[in-house]
């Protein structure tokens, strides 16, 4: 199968990921929606009921009625059971709908991540400019990951060398390139595994060699650079699930649409440069 094909059955794939997710969040909130609905529901019945058992409890009694005070007493008893009852189901109402609201928090937390992956899936694979990706994975990793100093690393395969393609927060001049293989960089992109730094050094010079977080861009097995993170947002204290699932998606697709977009770019060019000398033959 050719990269082509790889890369048409990867985009398939993310629309069909997108469609579930956006399945999934529209079932969520008709769920939380029907709960709610349904507890307030019960809540406005009980409140029905207390009303009418007040009224019946203070309204006046009719002399002369035939009621003696035995069924009075008897009647009396139980609508105070009937009332302890009631009041016990309203603070188990009140306990759901504190479990229903938590509940709604989650499911719309998680509709949000999964939203933020398919915009970002479908980001990546929207154009082919080489430029235009990298500043697509750029804004990736500031605004769903929340990283503050980062570079995006390619393997030069002659030279067995991985380049700095682009950065955050530090000019790419100032990064040093690294050998494949060598140092906590070079390792992650040999071994293809990624790599978290549990105690990261506050100094940049440092980082730079051991940074807080790397990850292999890889299609298929086979390693085509490095995204690393130095450190994170001031705001951003720690890592959230969803952050592990945006590490997996940038080392699969983004790895995808780098790799696409520089063929394109250099087919384009060489295109360009073939049509020029095929100008000057026929001049």
């Amino acid at each position: 199968m050719s990269i082509k094909d790889d890369d048409q059955d990867i985009k398939g794939g993310i629309f069909e990921k997108g469609e579930e997710f956006l399945d999934m969040f529209r079932k969520g909130q008709e769920f939380t929606r029907d709960l709610l609905k349904d507890n307030e529901r019960l809540r406005y019945r009980v409140v029905q009921l207390e009303e009418s058992l007040k009224r019946k409890l203070e309204g006046p009694v009719e002399q002369g009625s035939g009621i003696v005070d035995e069924e009075l007493t008897s009647k009396l008893a139980r609508y105070e059971n009937r009332l302890s009852e009631l009041e016990a189901r309203l603070q188990e109402i009140e306990a759901e709908n504190v479990d229903f609201v938590q509940r709604y928090v989650d499911v719309e937390e998680q509709n949000n991540n999964l939203a933020n992956l398919y915009v970002a899936s479908y980001q990546l694979h929207s154009t082919l400019d080489y430029q235009e990706v990298l500043q697509i994975i750029l804004e990736i990793i500031i605004n769903l990951i929340g990283a503050e100093t980062f570079a995006i690393y390619l393997l030069d395969e002659k030279l067995q060398m991985l380049n700095p393609e682009a950065s955050e927060g530090v000019p790419v001049s100032e990064i040093p390139a690294v050998k494949f293989g060598e140092g906590v960089i070079g390792n992650t992109a040999k071994t293809n595994e990624s790599y978290f730094n549990e105690n990261p050094s506050s100094d940049l010079k440092v980082l730079l060699l051991d940074p807080l977080v790397c990850i292999p861009l890889t299609i298929k097995d086979d390693v085509i650079g490095v995204i690393t993170l130095f450190n994170l947002l001031q705001q951003k204290e720690s890592f959230a699930p969803v952050d592990f699932e945006l590490f997996t998606l940038l080392a699969g697709h983004a790895a995808t649409a780098i790799f696409s977009s520089k063929l394109f770019t250099e087919s384009k060019r060489k295109l360009s440069t073939y049509q020029g000398f095929l100008d000057l033959l026929s001049q």
